[in-house]
């Protein structure tokens, strides 16, 4: 018979179960995980198919209401305002789509969901980045259905193919880095209705103080300087002059350096937050 061997006074009869576990986790983990965890978002979408209504009825009905009741007050007729209101709805879209982000992971929080989450040894920042990865779906979804209704009813990208490409690429960068804002109203908030409240209260005067619906030039003064320089409008500039031109213009380089800083931003702030609540 073996004989059993008593620890001394001091010593642990059990090892720690996290002890193996790495202190850091690397780059390449961090992006297994986020895209492991973009994967089970996308799974969310496909058995909640109503979660997708702002991405696939939405543009169908804004842009052929817009476009109409619009087109002939501002332009003077459908087809001449068409290559301003297809390339500004994009923009709109996509910015009412990254409210949803903020509202959902407030659920995921609310629901305990995340509560699994932390106790696994994997990268902060996958929680918050795997959803939003799988969002870039959902804006490339919106992009393509905008640009669609819109030919269908006459528009003619003078860009072809390639700036309608571009502008769809660039309109889902925008929607990752603007999701980084309503990602830490998610966290911050106390509730998905208050989530949605303040998203809201947002992303109205984003969206409308902008050159998405009319030039910028018919606006007074105080409301003119405001939509310069708000960065939707230069993130809407930059789509048009991929999708109606086609040319790479130094709109589109202060649209991709404005996603930027909004990430550089928001996402630690994000993760700081995100870590402070867990």
């Amino acid at each position: 018979m073996s004989s059993l061997t008593v620890p001394e006074r001091g010593e642990m009869s059990v090892s720690d179960p996290t002890a193996d576990l790495p202190s850091r986790v690397g780059l390449a983990d961090t992006l297994s995980q986020t895209l492991t965890l973009a994967w089970r978002a996308t799974m969310k979408m496909r058995r909640s198919m109503e979660v997708m209504f702002d991405v696939t009825i939405q543009p169908l009905v804004f842009t052929g209401m817009f476009a109409y009741i619009f087109g002939g007050a501002v332009a003077g007729d459908v087809d001449s305002y068409l290559p301003l209101i297809i390339t500004g709805l994009i923009g709109q879209t996509v910015l009412t789509a990254c409210v949803a982000t903020g509202v959902q992971l407030r659920t995921d929080m609310d629901t305990g969901v995340f509560d699994r989450f932390k106790v696994l040894p994997i990268a902060r920042i996958a929680p918050l980045a795997g959803p939003m990865v799988a969002d870039l779906l959902r804006y490339f979804i919106a992009s393509v259905l905008t640009f669609a209704v819109g030919i269908a009813i006459g528009y003619r990208p003078g860009g072809g193919v390639l700036g309608v490409a571009g502008a769809v690429l660039l309109a889902m960068l925008a929607g990752w880095s603007l999701a980084w804002i309503f990602t830490l109203f998610g966290i911050v908030g106390r509730n998905a209705q208050a989530v949605q409240g303040i998203s809201l209260l947002v992303m109205f005067p984003l969206t409308f103080l902008s050159n998405a619906f009319v030039p910028t030039d018919t606006m007074p003064g105080p409301l003119r300087a405001f939509a310069e320089v708000n960065p939707v409008s230069l993130v809407i500039t930059a789509i048009r002059d991929l999708a109606n031109e086609g040319a790479v213009t130094g709109n589109v380089g202060w649209a991709l350096l404005g996603c930027a800083v909004v990430i550089a931003v928001f996402a630690p702030l994000s993760v700081r937050a995100f870590n402070r609540k867990m």
